[in-house]
């Protein structure tokens, strides 16, 4: 409290209503079963007074001594611009400029409300000194006690022999007791000497020094910590520690001590401005205790970014290595799962221009394990661009690109790749129905070095082949009544002609070529492989209806969608085995979703290879939702000849709670091939609404990569682990069970 070198006392006496502080206190901390935070009533609302400097006082009687002391008894209240005082009895004495207050003291401003037996104010040491002190921090749920607590005329709380907790109630679950703790003016974080914390009581953990934010804002200091166990790397302890460098710039180190392994360091660095923004990783372990020779590191360094430098260019880099293969299985990192098989390395410059694009492009893969012939793009230059023609409002579109194709395997051939695509398309469409016609040249150019002497590659390779596509749909709708409900039903059935003429090309090497989905919407692609280094033939058109039931307020409680691709001449584009890529037959895609009532859902995929009569992928799940973030998951998840294997997975999910405190996630994925488990995950968390403590354990199968074998029968090896984490505040664990091999909802990705 600022005092004015003459004193300005504005007293009145009033007959103020007769209430209790302390049963005030205990009224409001009744209610606090669901921990809400407490507040307070403001104790004035006088707005004359808060550019002011002088004090008003408020009380039942006054009187003045020699005038030189006042003294102010019955339901006091001393206001000035910055704080509020109530109290019994107030002195205030003119010659030493300070304040004494007695009985059921409340000391309130901004911050923190003070509950106290005594209080002081010296104007020569610009501080309040409250004794026998309970608070409560504005606005958060931090609160406690305090032999002494010292308000600095800037704002600053200093509690001696103090306490802090987020819980109520006359036994907190948890506490922190400490010999002083400052709590910022601003009430961003909290810092605190000496720190004991005890879980009911019971006496846990002792840091001589420790600071925690309090706020929204982000502050600098410990983490909470957390606790593990692996199969692989056995007791795992970690204390992030988060450094608030600049408020666009932060950082977060990780010591993490493995038992059978070691210690490592693990480093987050983030960075975000106006047009750029990015995330540097590195996770580091000197010397591998489980390792045969340990003298060399290992580690994990990642790098992304995405910026722009104007209206124009954009960049982006997304660059992951590892210091071998077998690091991510061995270690882990919460980057990656387990068994990823590749990282991605790749860099992208961009320019945007009215009516035209241009790109340069870096692309490669860390493979992980035997297969070591993919290629990287190093480098490609792409342009692209767009004109209007006055003709049923058409496209002229050229697309170019320049690609040069390299090996980590010295053997293997390399290529440099000339691209030119050009052509017309008139879109048409409407409400009611779409037309698209599309007429291109494609013009392709192939320089390959390094080819063996029995290959049927080429050194110098062209390719032209026209392209023919047109594209249409209709789209129709009735009112209809299903079920005792009105609904809107659509029929919408698609049509697609696409010829592309038969070209010999086994003298052109596969560098970035693999075999797209044959799923419903694949019907009506332009092509059958991603790349350029194969351009099937093609002479057929695609069907395709989809049927929908919409509701009153136009949400989707029925679609099903049927397809399949006619070839009107037989084909002879085929492709060695070993290129690892497959013609496939043309097969009928189906598509199937069903909100069956608000708590079922159903949904199907499947690729049926009528000619052959067999199923080439699958995919059926079922969700009950019956709850706020609450549903079990059943996914059977099918495909046929994946590298000569067929793998067929069934999975359980769940998440549930129990009540308002207790959550379960389970999640189970059995291999019905090879009569394997494949993943076991359950989590247990309880949450209050100030602590929470989180158990989980996660089995999975993970990859060898020390081993030559392409089968994973041959390999199997299991890593079996739990996780504990304590939050003062409220954690879940929910993130870590997305993270599973099989992220929960992302039902379409199979692991063998």
């Amino acid at each position: 409290m600022s005092f004015p070198r003459y004193l300005i006392l504005i007293i009145t006496c009033l007959s103020m209503a007769k209430y209790s502080v302390a049963q005030q206190v205990t009224d409001i901390l009744d209610g606090m079963a669901q921990c809400p935070i407490p507040t307070y009533p403001q104790l004035t609302a006088t707005q004359s007074i808060e550019k002011s400097k002088a004090i008003t006082i408020l009380a039942d009687k006054s009187g003045i001594n020699k005038n030189k002391v006042a003294k102010f008894t019955g339901n006091v209240m001393l206001i000035n611009s910055q704080q509020t005082i109530l109290a019994n009895e107030v002195e205030l004495n003119r010659e030493s400029s300070s304040v004494k207050a007695t009985g059921d003291i409340h000391f309130q401003n901004k911050g923190i409300d003070i509950f106290a037996d005594q209080l002081n104010i010296s104007e020569s040491l610009g501080a309040t000194t409250l004794k026998n002190t309970q608070y409560q921090l504005a606005g958060i749920a931090g609160h406690g006690g305090a032999g002494i607590i010292a308000v600095s005329r800037e704002g600053t709380l200093s509690l001696i022999d103090s306490s802090f907790t987020t819980c109520y109630g006359a036994s907190p679950d948890w506490q922190m007791n400490a010999s002083e703790i400052n709590i910022s003016k601003d009430e961003r974080y909290l810092e605190a000497y000496n720190a004991r914390f005890s879980v009911f009581n019971v006496p846990v953990l002792y840091l001589p020094y420790f600071t925690i934010p309090i706020g929204d804002d982000r502050q600098s200091g410990f983490l909470y910590p957390e606790i593990g166990n692996s199969g692989k790397s056995g007791f795992t302890t970690s204390i992030p520690y988060y450094w608030n460098i600049a408020p666009n710039i932060d950082a977060t180190i990780t010591p993490k001590y493995m038992l059978k392994r070691g210690s490592q360091l693990m480093t987050e660095f983030r960075y975000l401005h106006d047009e750029q923004q990015g995330q540097f990783d590195l996770e580091y372990l000197d010397q591998d205790n489980e390792q045969e020779d340990n003298t060399d590191a290992r580690y994990l360094v990642r790098m992304q970014h995405v910026g722009t430098f104007s209206e124009r260019f954009r960049a982006s880099i997304d660059y992951t290595t590892i210091s071998d293969d077998n690091y991510l299985v061995d270690i882990g990192s919460k980057h990656y799962n387990d068994n990823d098989a590749y990282l991605y390395q790749t860099g992208e410059l961009a320019y945007f221009a009215d009516s035209w694009q241009a790109k340069v492009k870096l692309q490669d893969f860390e493979v992980l394990g035997d297969n070591k012939t993919n290629y990287k793009a190093l480098a490609q230059l792409e342009l692209a661009s767009h004109q209007k023609i006055d003709v049923l409002d058409g496209l002229f579109d050229v697309y170019s690109e320049v690609t040069n194709f390299d090996n980590a395997d010295k053997t293997q051939v390399t290529a440099q790749r000339y691209h030119v695509e050009a052509g017309l398309t008139f879109p048409l469409v409407t409400p009611a129905w779409f037309l698209n016609s599309e007429f291109k040249i494609l013009q392709t150019h192939y320089l390959q070095d390094n080819i063996p002497l029995e290959s049927e590659l080429e050194e110098s390779v062209s390719r032209t082949l026209p392209k023919v596509r047109f594209h249409g749909g209709v789209n129709f709708d009735r009112q209809s009544h299903f079920w005792g409900n009105s609904f809107t039903q659509t029929l919408e059935p698609q049509l697609q002609y696409l010829y592309i003429p038969e070209k010999d090309q086994s003298n052109i090497g596969l560098y970035d070529t693999t075999t797209l989905q044959d799923d419903y919407n694949g019907l009506f692609r332009d092509k059958r492989f991603s790349g350029l280094d194969r351009i099937a033939q093609a002479n057929q058109y695609s069907w395709g209806i989809t049927s929908r039931l919409l509701d009153s307020a136009n949400q989707e409680q029925l679609r099903v969608s049927l397809g399949r691709i006619v070839y009107l001449n037989d084909s002879n584009f085929t492709f060695e085995e070993n290129q690892g890529i497959v013609a496939d037959a043309s097969a009928l895609a189906v598509e199937v979703y069903a909100r069956i009532n608000s708590r079922w859902q159903f949904s199907s995929d499947i690729q049926y290879n009528t000619e052959d009569d067999v199923t080439n992928k699958s995919q059926t799940s079922i969700d009950y939702l019956f709850g706020e973030n609450q549903t079990i998951q059943l996914n059977h998840r099918y495909t046929r000849d994946v590298s000569g294997m067929t793998l067929e997975q069934l999975s359980l999910a769940g998440n549930v709670s129990i009540n308002k405190n207790w959550q379960v996630i389970s999640r189970v994925t059995q291999d019905l091939q090879q009569n394997r488990s494949i993943e076991t995950y359950a989590g247990l968390q309880y949450q209050s609404c100030c602590w929470s403590l989180s158990f989980a354990y996660h089995r999975y199968i993970t990859a060898n990569f020390d081993e030559p074998s392409s089968n994973n029968k041959n390999r199997d090896e299991f890593n079996n682990g739990f996780m504990l984490r304590f939050s003062m505040r409220t954690k879940d664990i929910t993130d870590m069970f997305n993270s599973s091999i099989f992220g929960y909802k992302r039902p379409y990705f199979l692991n063998n």
